[in-house]
């Protein structure tokens, strides 16, 4: 098996591997972005999809410069997500990706919203579209989803445009595209799936600035299985020769803003505490503690504190302005201390 073609389970190995290219991402991001932080985000969806160690380091490696290209951070507020397929790993925009795009242009804004059993909602078309929603009782449970709907207005226009379909619309419109089965994403992404598609019908009537335009070509590709690559600086469809397999489970709209922060705790929403007879003392509670408690855990697992640090700050465990584990929140030192042991591997090659 040549390098190109590598599949790598360690994540030490994929970093030392996507080292070897970061000047193509480099060269690929908006000068906002860090190369490093891309690469670390690459490793963070690694780590936590399973599914993404069946695929070939040079997929991953295309998906990141993918949405290098598209100034979106993969894993980070619902802008995107790698999905693997089977042995290809693609990148696909998440509708706040998209949303953020537009907006960012500054010539147009747009949103995009889902309606639940006992919501008060209502909208019309026609020369003068609107549309007003109030949520209910069930507001967000996914059982319960029954509309989608988006709008977008062009700086300067007094009307919008909107778009609101029912989900057996959705679902129909998915299974006329759908080459792939109960595979595709929007079995394990409902909402997500849901809202991009009328979101996408709406972004057909707004300017597009290149990175938009890149961002639907990477969106449309996925719908059908395909992947993306980079070609020019324009991002062009990939048919996948492989089937796809189920995408990581999706985390829709956390109160934080960070779509895909990790989360391992247990199902009664405790924090997981290590199992077996050779199990440490439990999570101490009080701050003071806690930062000792994970010092220690890190010289045990030869980890560096300034490594945790960058890998906190990714999840979102943590503020940007943080240097040392003594300026970390409790709540974030529980997040760390409860999740360094099983993401060592990831940790020690940042």
């Amino acid at each position: 098996m040549s390098t190109e073609l590598a599949v790598f389970k360690k994540p030490a190995d994929l970093m030392a591997y996507l080292q070897k290219s970061k000047a193509a991402v480099e060269m690929a991001l908006p000068k906002h972005l860090n190369p490093d932080r891309m690469l670390r985000l690459a490793l963070t969806c690694f780590s936590t999809t399973p599914k993404l160690r069946e695929c070939s380091g040079q997929s991953i490696l295309a998906s990141i410069v993918v949405a290098s290209q598209l100034g979106l951070e993969p894993g980070v507020a619902g802008q995107g997500y790698l999905i693997p397929y089977k042995t290809t790993c693609t990148f696909v925009p998440g509708w706040q990706g998209l949303v953020g795009l537009l907006n960012n242009s500054g010539r147009a804004t747009a949103w995009t919203g889902a309606v639940f059993e006992g919501d008060v909602w209502n909208f019309q078309l026609g020369s003068a579209p609107k549309c007003a929603h109030i949520p209910g009782d069930n507001y967000g449970d996914p059982d319960k989803l029954i509309w989608v709907y988006a709008c977008g207005k062009v700086n300067g226009s007094e009307q919008p445009v909107v778009e609101a379909w029912p989900m057996s619309r959705v679902w129909k419109h998915r299974d006329r595209f759908n080459k792939v089965g109960r595979a595709h994403y929007s079995f394990t992404h409902p909402e997500m799936y849901a809202r991009k598609v009328v979101l996408l019908q709406v972004l057909k009537y707004m300017p597009r600035s290149i990175e938009l335009n890149n961002a639907i070509v990477a969106a449309d590709a996925a719908e059908i299985g395909h992947s993306s690559r980079v070609d020019g600086g324009v991002v062009v469809e990939v048919q996948t020769e492989t089937q796809p397999v189920q995408p990581p489970p999706g985390r829709e709209e956390q109160p934080n803003g960070l779509e895909d922060n990790i989360d391992l705790t247990a199902p009664n929403g405790e924090e997981k505490q290590p199992e077996g007879p050779t199990a440490p003392d439990p999570i101490p509670t009080e701050p003071g503690e806690l930062v000792e408690y994970i010092r220690r855990k890190c010289a045990s697992l030869e980890l560096d504190e300034p490594q945790v640090m960058e890998f906190a700050k990714d999840n979102g465990w943590c503020g940007k302005a943080c240097k040392t584990l003594s300026d970390v929140a409790s709540k974030g030192l529980r997040q760390i201390a409860a999740n360094i042991e099983e993401h060592k591997d990831t940790i020690a090659a940042i």
